[in-house]
């Protein structure tokens, strides 16, 4: 019996796919930088079934690339090299609540915003969050360490993660945390896990923290008159108002969204925008918040604003900032996800800023990001006439000169989009030797067979 026939036998003739359209499908990301190769697809539908794809890879030498909602931009879900891509789809399962922990069991595959709904029947939320939340999976969001629109306030998703379940490269089973609030046994592997990429273990189930939604949310879209006073402005309301988001977009991102649909927000463009949100928690708050808004007008901070008026127009605010990844999405960006601490971020925009200007004048670059938590998206777009080859060689000279930039401001190459197979080479930049000597160390251990998305984040 050959491979394929053995994992056929394993799951299901409709488990295993391995037709063309299937392999192409399953084989890619949201990158689209590479043709998509994998041997096959398996959908496996229980942790036992995991286990035993596992064993098989060990058995024939397979490598295994884990696949959840395949919203990355950094390469990490591709399969290009003849792999066993691994879907977890059909793993989507809420396993349960626990009203007195105020915890959501659920599996791999369930996706997020399933999650957050869940949450929201029981008067409780999962407070993790950003565009993609209909098709990313949770299995996904925990091996790259999501982060998204309200981080500023409730954090990545390694602060709402109370337990996981994981299959290592052995084909073992780890139980890790098990929920418990407190927990001081020796070296926590479930912070190992989570940001790990999918090359220490498979994430077959996760237990995560629920909390408080915040009451009655506001949403304000603010037009800022220069890159310099976003962070000025971050800094007065954060003062004034319990935020719980900042988010930053260019005019230049606002045309493409609104080339799909919508109205300019304000009669005169601006080159800056900030959308805001905040718990308006009393009275007092609504009298802070115009209040800030007066302040920021008198100071030049900002040049004109809206605060919604129902959810509709609420949404429709939103859509401005969330709109923008899929409106450009047909000009195959080079995307670079990046961090800097809070503080950094008006330096590091103004050096940034000036690099583009002088060394790609004949690139449209779209900026935007969570600048609230110190991360900015940088979207290239590849020009008509150029060739994706060569496109290829700038955006390099561009992610290069990034990597100087980050270095002088303390940053990082990718703030929660993972490494992947797209920011491997600029690593060394941004991690000491001796940082990527443990890792290599640690795949080891967990991976001894090599087997488990290998060349991603680290050469295999």
């Amino acid at each position: 019996m050959d491979a394929i026939a053995e994992l056929v036998a394993l799951l299901s003739p409709k488990r295993v796919l391995t037709a063309a359209a299937d392999l192409e499908h399953y084989g890619r990301d949201w990158t689209r930088w590479w043709t998509p190769a994998p041997r096959a697809i398996a959908l496996p539908e229980s942790i036992a079934e995991v286990q035993a794809i596992v064993h098989w890879a060990i058995a024939h030498h397979v490598a295994i690339v884990p696949s959840g909602g395949r919203t990355g931009l950094s390469g990490g879900a591709v399969a290009a090299h003849g792999e066993l891509v691994v879907s977890f789809e059909r793993m989507h399962r809420i396993l349960g609540f626990d009203p007195l922990d105020r915890t959501l069991t659920v599996e791999a595959g369930v996706v997020t915003e399933a999650v957050q709904n869940a949450a929201r029947e029981h008067g409780l939320m999962y407070p993790v969050d950003f565009g993609s939340r209909g098709s990313s999976q949770i299995g996904g969001n925990i091996a790259t360490n999501a982060g998204g629109i309200r981080v500023i306030r409730f954090g990545m998703t390694r602060a709402w993660v109370a337990g996981l379940k994981v299959v290592t490269g052995n084909g073992e089973l780890l139980d890790l945390n098990r929920g418990l609030v407190k927990n001081a046994t020796g070296y926590d592997l479930r912070h190992l896990m989570i940001g790990s990429e999918g090359t220490l273990g498979l994430i077959v189930e996760a237990t995560l923290q629920l909390t408080d939604p915040p009451r009655d949310p506001q949403v304000m879209l603010l037009a800022v008159p220069a890159l310099a006073a976003v962070m000025q402005l971050l800094t007065l309301m954060r003062e004034r108002l319990p935020l719980n988001a900042f988010e930053f977009f260019t005019d230049v991102a606002l045309k493409h969204v609104l080339a799909h649909g919508g109205k300019r927000p304000f009669e005169a463009e601006s080159p800056c925008y900030v959308l805001l949100e905040y718990e308006n928690r009393d009275a007092g708050t609504e009298t802070a918040a115009l209040e800030a808004f007066e302040q920021a007008m008198q100071q030049g901070l900002l040049t004109d604003g809206v605060m919604a008026q129902s959810e509709v127009q609420a949404r429709e605010l939103w859509r401005f900032r969330e709109g923008i990844t899929e409106s450009i999405a047909q000009y195959t960006p080079y995307k670079n996800d990046v961090s800097v601490r809070v503080s950094k971020v008006p330096e590091f925009l103004a050096g940034m800023d000036a690099l583009f200007a002088r060394e790609y004048p004949d690139f449209e670059v779209v900026w935007f990001g969570h600048v609230g938590d110190g991360n900015l998206h940088i979207s290239v777009l590849k020009p008509e006439a150029m060739t994706k080859a060569d496109f290829e060689l700038a955006c390099g000279r561009v992610t290069d000169h990034l990597c100087d930039v980050l270095a002088r401001h303390g940053g990082s190459i990718s703030a929660e989009h993972g490494v992947g197979l797209l920011k491997k080479p600029y690593l060394s930049r941004v991690r000491s030797v001796a940082e990527i000597a443990l890792m290599r160390q640690l795949k080891h251990v967990f991976d001894p067979h090599g087997i488990l998305n290998p060349g991603k984040l680290l050469d295999a």
